[in-house]
This record gives C-alpha cells, sequence and structure tokens, in this order.
C-alpha cells in the first residue's frame, strides 16, 4: 500500500493496472514555473515537491507523485488555462512533434528518488473547427498541453515514441522500478 500524491484518476487507474493498492493524498504545492527554468529540472521539482508536502504530513506509507509537461520548442505547455490557450496550445502542436516529460518521485523511509521519462508525440495536422469541438468536449480542460492521449485525442497523434502511460502522467515502466527498489508490490512481484 502507498499514498498517491495525486487527485489525477489516471495515475489512480495506472496503479491499479500495475496492482499496486493506494490512498490518495492531495498536495498542495505551487507548480508555478520558476524563472528559466528548464522542462526537466521542473517536472522533477514539482513531483519531489508534491512527494515531499505529503510525506511530511505522514510517513506511514511511502508516497509517490508525478508531474507531466508538454514541451514544443523549449515552452512548457500545462493545463490551459481557458478555451483561447487550450486553442493556441493545439494550433501550436498541430502538425509538429513536441516532447512530454513525467518526473516520479517515490518518498519512503529510505529517502526520496526520482525517474524521468521523456516520450516524443507527433500530431497530424488540425483544422480550428476540430480544436474548437475538441475543447468543446470538456476533455482538454485538465491536461497538460490541452489532450488526453487516451481519450478523444487519439485521433490526433500520427506517432508516438516512448511511455504511453508517461504521457498519459505517470509512466509504469519507472513507477514500477521506483517502488519494486522500495520493497513495494506490484502484480509481477506478488506470490503466485
Amino acid at each position: 500500500m502507498i499514498r498517491l500524491a495525486s487527485a489525477s484518476p489516471r495515475r489512480r487507474e495506472l496503479l491499479t493496472q500495475i496492482g499496486v493498492p493506494h490512498v490518495i493524498s492531495v498536495p498542495h504545492v505551487n507548480e508555478a514555473a520558476l524563472p528559466d527554468e528548464r522542462p526537466a529540472d521542473y517536472v522533477q521539482r514539482i513531483a519531489r515537491s508534491k512527494a515531499e508536502a505529503v510525506w511530511s504530513k505522514d510517513q506511514s506509507l511511502p508516497v509517490l507523485a508525478a508531474d507531466t509537461t508538454v514541451v514544443l520548442d523549449g515552452t512548457m505547455f500545462g493545463k490551459p488555462s481557458g478555451r483561447a490557450e487550450a486553442m493556441d496550445m493545439l494550433a501550436r502542436l498541430s502538425g509538429r512533434t513536441h516532447d512530454v516529460l513525467t518526473a516520479v518521485a517515490l518518498a519512503h523511509a529510505g529517502g526520496l528518488f526520482l525517474r524521468m521519462s521523456v516520450s516524443e508525440v507527433r500530431f497530424r495536422t488540425l483544422s480550428e473547427e476540430e480544436c474548437g469541438a475538441y475543447w468543446d468536449t470538456r476533455e482538454p480542460h485538465d491536461k497538460a498541453g490541452g489532450y488526453a492521449i487516451q481519450g478523444l485525442a487519439a485521433v490526433f497523434i500520427e506517432s508516438m515514441t516512448g511511455s504511453y502511460s508517461g504521457v498519459m502522467g505517470l509512466p509504469l515502466f519507472e513507477t514500477a522500478e521506483l517502488l519494486r527498489e522500495a520493497g513495494v508490490r506490484t502484480w509481477c512481484t506478488m506470490a503466485p
């Protein structure tokens, strides 16, 4: 059993997928980027801060946290603040390849450990009408980069290299490695 420092239903589903029982403890951290902060440094800092915030209040279970950002031409795309920002993000991603960075942090009695996943996602060319219709579905409202690979936006994805679950927000390979090293069981380490 672990604590998941996230309110994300996708992260809960992914942990369930690999057989990790968990309880939710939502951290409250400032997720603003620092001036001139590199995207990789940003996601690692935020994942670490989330894990530390929950661990500092309750050390009865290991704490898992993650953070994801979409990066195009060095610019981070977080969750869109509204329709106009989402439309701009999708227009900029249209017909291009971008990176999705997800950092995972695990805090436990042995310390705090991090892993990073970097994936490349290529969008086909999108029309303004498609972007508007997608916004109207409400799906992109709380997603980094303004889209969900596991949802309706799957039809926008021409190709992908890297971790599908990482693009969703919790790279399962890296997560399972952190958990294994901390002695937390997943479905493949459970006794028959």
